[in-house]
């Protein structure tokens, strides 16, 4: 073996014009390797992190009635189907391993009504209970102005982004209730003609349901918001209180789930069917000129308001249409979904699990379609690599037949030849190839280290974020070194077999 080294060496330096150009060959192709590796890399902890973790969660659950899985972006405005029977799975849930923690919510299309006249502009509407949504996403949102909900106070937190295509369709602009509009939070844009633009401290949405019914709500703007990444693209979903949410979509609250009932009405539901008959005579139609009625208007707006007032409820009481999920890591997403399946169905529960790809349409289907691509171009990389290499090898054969035909006239075999091409390929790909990745890590540190950033909708989904960090982990590090292997041992099987098969004759009538 070391004279295989020797000789492979002697070769390399003797002919180093060719060893340099195989060398920068496998040097560019090892670097591009690892800076596309670090790319996806990147991508991948990006989306992660900004979807997953910052929108909706790894799953979802919906409905067993629910059609579609693009249950976030469905641009035909059909609703996503409710879910009625929320205490059963939130029961269910607590006794599955893989599910780590889990958030139910609201979501459906909603049209923000324009009170001064004109067309209404549509949202997605989502119904939360805050306190929930922030122990299961955190700090994902990034308050600007006003407030974040408190308790099951009704009210809506305005996005950025939707506040701003409100403001361009309608010469509105939301602030938040009982504070001063900050000008600072506003882009340039707007503030150019602020003159032109009506502040409203609350908005008006008008609720669409399977059923085609509709109901209007006006509820105070408590906050504007900004989603902490891809805000450009989740800046078109306002967050809503989760009872005001199921007011304006027709659903059962939690309020007419849990209501008590007094003690008058439940003695008017147990009377007789003749009893109930008696209440309309006459007699009873017309309310005597003191009494329980007197005395609540007597009250005035003291009355009202207590009995307007929402009091504590339980949220899970009501109606909700998704349920966001976080995995237990140790499978892939789609077996793990696949078993969590499995489970619902064996537990009666009428619900069913989607991936987080799936539930967020052409933006999980855009991401991995990126995705995709950059794995084709390094793929595509690895392949031109292998073609120059080949050339560039064989020609290089030929051109030692002489020598190659000398060395098998003195009694060297074609499987000596073989290790010897073998060698030199090696230790041109351990040198430059190795040159190359070690160059790849350091260029993907730098690009992370420069945190670039950009509010282009196609960009932040290749960057995983509006941020550009490339990574590389030691798997990835291990998958550049692993192609590179492949690439040599691909590169150099027709040039051995080229040069195997030089004969001493072959050389004798080149000469």
């Amino acid at each position: 073996m070391s004279l295989i080294v020797k000789i492979a060496w002697r070769n390399i330096m003797r002919h180093r014009g060719k060893s340099l150009i195989i060398g920068a060959i496998l040097f560019i192709g090892a670097l591009l390797m690892t800076v596309g590796n670090g790319v996806i890399s990147g991508m991948d902890a990006g989306l992660q992190k900004n979807i997953v973790e910052g929108f909706c969660g790894d799953a979802v659950l919906v409905s067993d009635k629910q059609e579609s899985d693009n249950v976030f972006l469905e641009f035909m405005g059909k609703a996503v189907a409710p879910i009625t029977d929320y205490k059963a799975i939130d029961s269910a849930l607590k006794t599955i391993p893989a599910v780590a923690k889990w958030l139910p919510m609201g979501k459906n299309f909603a049209m923000a009504l324009n009170e001064d006249g004109g067309l209404a502009k549509g949202a997605f509407v989502l119904g939360v209970d805050m306190d929930q949504y922030r122990r299961f996403f955190g700090d994902n949102l990034k308050l600007i102005e006003g407030r974040f909900l408190e308790g099951n106070e009704p009210g809506v937190l305005v996005p950025t982004g939707w506040r701003k295509l409100f403001g361009d369709y309608y010469d509105i602009l939301f602030s938040p209730e009982g504070t001063a509009l900050d000008t600072a939070q506003l882009g340039t844009g707007i503030t150019s003609r602020l003159s032109e633009l009506t502040v409203k401290h609350s908005a008006v949405f008008m609720g669409v349901n399977n059923e085609n019914s509709t109901t209007d709500i006006r509820v105070p703007v408590r906050g504007i918001v900004k989603y902490r990444s891809l805000n450009t693209i989740w800046g078109s979903f306002p967050i809503m209180d989760i009872e005001s949410y199921r007011e304006c979509l027709g659903y059962f609250s939690a309020l007419a789930t849990s209501a008590p009932v007094k003690a008058g009405d439940l003695d008017l539901l147990a009377k007789s069917g003749d009893s109930l008959d008696n209440l309309f005579t006459q007699d009873n139609v017309v309310a005597p000129q003191k009494g329980r009625a007197t005395a609540a208007l007597a009250a005035g707006s003291l009355a009202i308001a207590r009995d307007t007032a929402r009091p504590k409820i339980d949220p899970d009481a009501g109606t909700w249409n998704l349920v966001l999920l976080r995995l237990a890591g140790g499978k892939s997403l789609t077996r793990t979904v696949a078993d969590l399946n499995k489970t619902l169905s064996e537990k009666k529960l009428p619900v069913r699990a989607i991936t987080w790809k799936k539930a967020t349409g052409f933006i999980g289907s855009m991401a991995a379609l990126i995705k995709s691509s950059l794995f084709v171009f390094v793929m595509f990389l690895f392949f031109v690599a292998i073609i120059i290499i080949v050339n560039t090898l064989s020609m290089a054969a030929i051109d030692r037949t002489s020598e190659i035909g000398m060395m098998r006239a003195v009694g060297a075999r074609k499987g000596f030849i073989r290790l010897m091409f073998l060698g030199e390929t090696a230790a041109l790909s351990a040198i430059f190839g190795g040159a190359g990745i070690v160059a790849g890590i350091i260029i993907v540190n730098i690009l992370a280290a420069f945190n670039f950033t950009t509010d282009n909708d196609m960009l932040q989904l290749l960057y995983g974020g509006d941020t550009f960090r490339p990574m590389l982990s030691v798997i990835d590090v291990c998958l550049a070194i692993a192609q590179l292997v492949v690439v040599t041992l691909i590169a150099v099987v027709y040039p051995i077999r080229v040069a195997s098969g030089i004969t001493p004759l072959d050389a004798v009538s080149r000469e």
